[in-house]
C-alpha cells in the first residue's frame, strides 16, 4: 500500500476513468493513513476588493467586525500578508495553485482579469489545492466567486470541486447598460438609480447549470453563507476542503435588507458587516457540529480596495495605493488563521502568502507537493502551530507578466512604478529603484536608496536567482470571442 500510486496511469487514461480512479486513490489512501475524521478539514474564505483598513481589528474605527476580530483574538492575526497579484484573476489562480500566476499564463499585459467573453481559463494541468486534496479522500467545495473561466471546462467542476455554488466572474460584468466611452461609464457609476440588480446580467450557477439570471445580489451574501454551513453539515463526517469566494465588497455594493443602514460606514460597511455576520454562523456550525478543532478556517481578500470608487471602495489603511497596483495598499491583506486549541494564538509580523497555503495544507493532509513544476508556496505549519519564524523571506510583487518590485525581509525595492484608474502617477521604470524600508516606514513614504546601495544591491543578486529560474506560461487572458 505504501507505494501505491495513481499519478503513474494517469495520462493515458480517459477523464471519466480519472475521476473514478482517483476517487477509489484517495479511498485507499485515506484507510492506509488512519481515519478519515482525524484529518483537519480546512476553509479559506476569500473577499473581494477587502482593503488592509477594513477591519476593526485592522484599525478600522467604524466598521464593525466581532466575529472575524474574535478569530483574530483566539488565532494568529497576520500583518505582512500578501497576494499573488493585485488584480482579481491572477490573484485566485495564486491561491489555488500555489504558484505566481504568471507561470500558469493567468496574467497579461493586455488585459488584467477574466472577462465574460474570454476564451480560456485556468489552464488544465495546473493542479489546484482542490485536486490535491481530493486524492486522500476530502470532499471539496467552492461557493463564491470563481473568476478562473466561465465556460465548463475551466469550471470548479473541472477543477478539484465536487460542488460549485456562486457567480463565475466579477459582480460588475455582464453590464447591460450602454457604455461607449470612459465618460459614459464614469457617468453610469456617478448615479445610484444604476445601480441595481438588474443593470449587471450576471449568472448564479450551481455546478454548471445556471438557476438564475441576474444573479439577486441582494441576497448573495447571505446565500453563500447558507450554502457554505449545508456543505460542512453534509460532510460532517468526513474531512473537507471548503472555498467560500465572496463576491464583494467589490462594486457594485448590495447587502439584504437586515443590514442596510445598519453600518457607521455607509454601504460599504454595511456589506463588510453582513459578512462577517455569515463568518460568524459558520464558527458557530463548526462548534455545534463538533468541528471547530480540527478545522482550520483562514480569512483573507483577493487584493486591495478599488479607490477610485471613493466611499464605495474600502481602504487599505496606512499602506500606499490599492487594488491594481503593486504599492503595499494592492498586495498585502489582513490575513486570519483559525482554529482553536491547534493554532497557537499570536500577532505574526512576518511574511506570508495566500500561495502557502496549497503546500501548508497539502503537507497537511499528507499530500505529496507536485515535483514536475515550480510551486511557489511555502509550508507554514510550524509557525501556524510551534511558533517558530515564518520561511518565508520575499515575496515578488508582479504586474501582469513584469517583476515591478521585490521585497527581502524588511527592504522593499520597486523597479518599476504605475498607478491605477488615474491614481498615484504613469507608468515610470527607475535606474535607480526605490527603496523602503517597510518595517519602520510601511506606507512607503521615505525612499531610503541612496543611502544603502548595499540592499539594493543584496536585492538584485535575488532577483537574479529568480528570473534565471523563471518560466512564463502562455497568455490566457487576452484571447476574446
Amino acid at each position: 500500500m505504501k507505494n501505491f500510486r495513481c499519478d503513474n496511469i494517469l495520462p493515458v487514461i480517459g477523464k471519466l476513468t480519472k475521476l473514478l480512479l482517483v476517487s477509489i486513490c484517495g479511498l485507499l489512501l485515506c484507510v492506509n493513513r488512519g481515519n478519515a475524521q482525524e484529518k483537519t478539514n480546512f476553509i479559506i474564505i476569500f473577499a473581494d476588493d477587502l482593503g488592509y483598513g477594513d477591519l476593526s481589528s485592522y484599525g478600522h474605527p467604524t466598521i464593525k467586525t466581532p466575529n472575524l476580530d474574535q478569530m483574530a483574538n483566539e488565532g494568529q492575526k497576520w500583518t505582512n500578508f500578501y497576494v499573488g497579484a493585485s488584480v482579481c484573476t491572477p490573484s485566485r489562480a495564486a491561491l489555488l495553485t500555489g504558484r505566481l500566476p504568471v507561470r500558469s499564463g493567468m496574467t497579461s499585459n493586455k488585459v488584467r482579469v477574466l472577462f465574460p467573453n474570454s476564451v480560456n481559463g485556468l489552464p488544465t494541468e495546473e493542479i489546484t489545492l482542490a485536486e490535491q486534496l481530493k486524492t486522500v479522500g476530502y470532499s471539496t467545495a467552492c461557493i463564491g466567486k470563481w473568476h478562473l473561466g466561465h465556460k465548463e471546462q475551466y469550471l470548479p467542476t473541472n477543477n478539484g470541486f465536487d460542488y460549485y455554488f456562486g457567480i463565475p466572474y466579477s459582480n460588475d460584468m455582464d453590464n447591460v447598460t450602454e457604455i461607449n466611452t470612459m465618460e459614459d461609464y464614469k457617468n453610469f457609476w456617478l448615479k445610484p438609480d444604476n445601480i441595481k440588480i438588474e443593470s449587471f446580467n450576471v449568472p448564479l450557477m450551481r455546478n454548471t447549470e445556471i438557476i438564475e439570471r441576474p444573479a439577486n445580489q441582494n441576497t448573495i451574501t447571505k446565500r453563500y453563507a447558507e450554502e457554505a454551513i449545508s456543505f460542512i453539515k453534509k460532510n460532517k463526517e468526513k474531512p473537507f476542503f471548503l472555498y467560500l469566494a465572496h463576491n464583494l465588497p467589490h462594486v457594485p455594493l448590495f447587502a439584504s435588507k437586515e443590514f442596510l443602514g445598519k453600518s457607521d460606514r455607509g454601504l460599504y460597511g454595511d456589506v463588510v458587516e453582513e459578512i462577517d455576520y455569515g463568518i460568524g454562523q459558520i464558527i458557530t456550525t463548526l462548534k455545534d457540529e463538533g468541528l471547530a478543532e480540527n478545522t482550520i478556517v483562514v480569512f483573507t481578500s483577493d487584493n486591495g480596495p478599488w479607490l477610485s470608487f471613493g466611499v464605495n471602495g474600502g481602504s487599505a489603511g496606512l499602506l500606499k495605493a490599492g487594488k491594481g497596483m503593486t504599492w503595499e495598499g494592492g498586495m498585502r491583506e489582513p490575513c486570519i488563521f483559525w482554529s482553536p486549541n491547534k493554532i497557537k494564538p499570536a500577532l505574526i509580523t512576518e511574511l506570508g502568502t495566500t500561495m502557502d497555503l496549497f503546500t501548508t495544507f497539502s503537507k497537511m493532509a499528507g499530500v505529496p507537493i507536485p515535483k514536475d513544476r515550480m510551486i511557489d508556496g511555502l509550508d507554514l505549519s510550524q509557525t501556524l502551530f510551534n511558533e517558530q519564524p515564518s520561511p518565508r523571506e520575499n515575496i515578488f510583487y508582479y504586474r501582469g507578466p513584469d517583476l515591478f518590485a521585490v521585497r527581502v525581509g524588511d527592504y522593499k525595492a520597486h523597479f518599476i512604478t504605475q498607478g491605477e484608474y488615474g491614481q498615484f502617477g504613469p507608468k515610470e521604470e527607475h535606474s535607480t529603484p526605490l527603496l523602503y524600508n517597510l518595517a519602520v516606514d510601511p506606507s512607503e513614504q521615505f525612499n531610503i536608496a541612496e543611502g544603502h546601495p548595499e540592499i539594493l544591491s543584496e536585492i538584485s543578486d535575488v532577483v537574479g536567482v529568480h528570473k534565471s529560474k523563471m518560466v512564463k506560461g502562455k497568455d490566457q487572458l487576452v484571447d476574446r470571442e
